[in-house]
């Protein structure tokens, strides 16, 4: 299987962050690799199956370098480098940095990892409890160790971070705690901060100058301060909702901003800039360049979440560079990369807590019938808590088809708006949720195709549990994703055509990955383990009778069969 091979690096990526042609570094989702397509890859049998030996999920991806492969388990983190040119793939070396188990309480799911970022021949992760850390790819020696997060306020760290050049870029989590979300940038080789910017507060915080414009916010002076209650915004949440991306041309570090706090929106009036949307920063200064207000004044806790996809395409008669945005409130979004102005916005999946985009303000008209009041239950409300796009499930886009592949989770919820007082290291909620499918449908998830061109839906592979995992497309013409129920699936990316299946030990919500050896052969790689709120669903110590257990989720997925096994690393390919 993998004896004897010449080391040789990567043909193809989607494990670590590299400058594209286009000019961009982000997460890929998407390979070049083609000799897997879709006449063959039916043939796909599985090369390896290795035991990560820790329960919980690998929501983020393994890097593959020079016949290493290198996995991070959920927390208590462990880094382990995998010799890929030995049968066996044994473990070249192994870190394990040590825990504060104060931490694994501020899980309001079950722990996941989001994994790491190779550059340069280091391995930069962060950890739950709040440390960034550089470790040496060769050895597992740490470089450097720097505490990022505040545990004890309940901060953690969950997103990868971002290596550009001599920068490492990373964002808090946390919202759900009521920490006021951050961005910064460390120096890869010290790991001394560059700067740090807040995404609520006063200007010269959130670093809005005269650089700053945006065609959808007054041109008034802080707004992070004016648009809360008095001093809400201290503690109003508004974390990294999902991975960032860079655009070299421009210099623009573009990232999302998560939900304010508490979810109780009748605590918290005005417009609460600057969570639940979109800031381009000035990569090296940090200074905010634009901003978009995805979800302003967010009603249902769905932050910006949502995958960040920059792409060249022709657009209306031209060529145009964009960010593809596909949204927790269940829309997908066309901007333009260079001022944030939407090009287009249009539901994916049935929603009814909006109604339509105003093009003036460039956010969502609210439903007044779908929102939630202080002990008063609101019924039937879709998309659900955490949001329509899977969680932390990422999208991917194939230049090829131009669609774009997304994970969707169809569920809609019963909210309860509740007074909450906040204390520094508790939740601060403000809302009882009960999740449920929709009324007319068991049909829970599913993997859609959106032509982005034509703002329409291409096709749908329906799933009866929300889709959770990462996408990978390829330009063989396959998208690759896993399902709760443990399948791992190859389709067709022109018309969702069923093409290849392979059942694994656990439910899979990590993202896939793609990479060639040294003897030309392509492999498929994806972890196994449960993990996010379907995580917490899935304990054998959780009564899903209750059902407001898992903050609601219980509720929709009770079906799901509690975690058995420990996570597993599968490699396929070709015979």
């Amino acid at each position: 299987m993998f004896a004897g091979l010449r080391p040789r690096r990567m043909l193809l990526c989607t494990a670590v962050l590299l400058a594209s042609a286009s000019g961009f570094a982000v997460s890929l989702q998407s390979s070049a690799a083609s000799d897997i397509d879709v006449g063959n890859v039916g043939g796909m049998t599985l090369r390896l199956a290795l035991p990560i030996r820790q329960t919980s999920g690998s929501a983020g991806r393994a890097i593959f370098d020079h016949d290493r492969l290198f996995v991070i388990t959920p927390f208590p983190h462990s880094v382990l480098a995998l010799n890929l040119a030995r049968t066996d793939a044994s473990v070249l070396w192994r870190y394990s940095p040590r825990a504060d188990g104060m931490a694994a309480g501020l899980a309001t799911g079950h722990v996941t990892t989001d994994g790491a970022v190779l550059s340069a021949g280091r391995l930069f992760l962060n950890t739950f409890d709040g440390h960034t850390i550089a470790l040496d790819a060769a050895t597992g020696g740490v470089v450097w160790d720097v505490a990022m997060a505040d545990v004890e306020r309940g901060e953690t760290l969950l997103v990868a971070p971002l290596a550009i050049d001599d920068r490492i870029y990373i964002g808090n989590s946390g919202s759900d705690f009521g920490v006021r979300g951050w961005m910064a940038a460390l120096n890869a080789a010290t790991g001394r901060m560059l700067w740090k910017r807040y995404n609520a507060g006063p200007d010269v915080e959130v670093g809005i100058g005269e650089g700053f414009s945006s065609p959808y916010l007054p041109r008034e002076p802080d707004l992070g301060v004016t648009s809360w209650p008095a001093n809400a915004w201290q503690q109003g949440g508004g974390g990294l909702a999902d991975a960032p991306i860079y655009d070299a041309p421009l210099g623009l570090l573009i990232h999302t901003t998560g939900h304010p706090a508490p979810m109780n929106a009748e605590q918290r009036p005005g417009a609460n800039y600057f969570t639940s949307g979109l800031f381009a920063r000035d990569a090296l200064s940090g200074d905010a360049r634009w901003f978009v207000p995805i979800n302003p004044h967010d009603l249902y806790g769905f932050g910006a979440a949502g995958s960040l996809i920059p792409a060249d395409i022709h657009w209306q008669g031209n060529n145009r560079a964009v960010l593809i945005h596909p949204d927790a409130n269940g829309m997908v979004y066309v901007l333009d990369r260079s001022s944030g102005q939407i090009l287009s916005a249009h539901p994916f999946l049935e929603v009814n807590a909006s109604e339509g985009l105003d093009a003036r303000s460039g956010t969502l008209r609210g439903n007044p019938a779908k929102a939630a009041h202080v002990n008063s239950t609101t019924r039937d409300i879709c998309p659900a808590w955490p949001g329509a796009t899977g969680g932390t499930a990422r999208a991917a886009f194939a230049p090829q088809t131009g669609l774009l592949y997304i994970p969707v989770s169809r569920l809609c919820m019963d909210m309860e708006a509740r007074q909450a007082s906040f204390m520094p290291g508790t939740p601060y909620m403000g809302a009882n949720l009960r999740i449920k499918p929709p009324r007319d449908s068991n049909r829970r998830g599913a993997l859609l195709a959106w032509d982005v061109a034509a703002g329409r839906l291409a096709w749908s592979a329906d799933e009866s549990l929300p889709v959770e995992s990462g996408v990978l497309a390829t330009a063989g013409g396959v998208v690759f994703y896993g399902t709760l129920d443990g399948w791992f699936k190859a389709v067709d990316a022109s018309s969702g055509r069923p093409l290849w299946q392979f059942h694994a030990a656990s439910a899979i919500v990590g993202q896939p990955i793609g990479f060639q050896r040294a003897d030309g052969r392509q492999y498929i790689a994806v972890a196994a383990g449960v993990g996010g709120a379907a995580g917490a669903v899935a304990q054998k110590e959780i009564d899903i009778r209750d059902a407001t257990a898992a903050r609601g989720y219980a509720n929709a997925i009770r079906d799901l069969k509690p975690a058995a096994t420990d996570g597993m690393l599968y490699i396929f390919s070709l015979p």
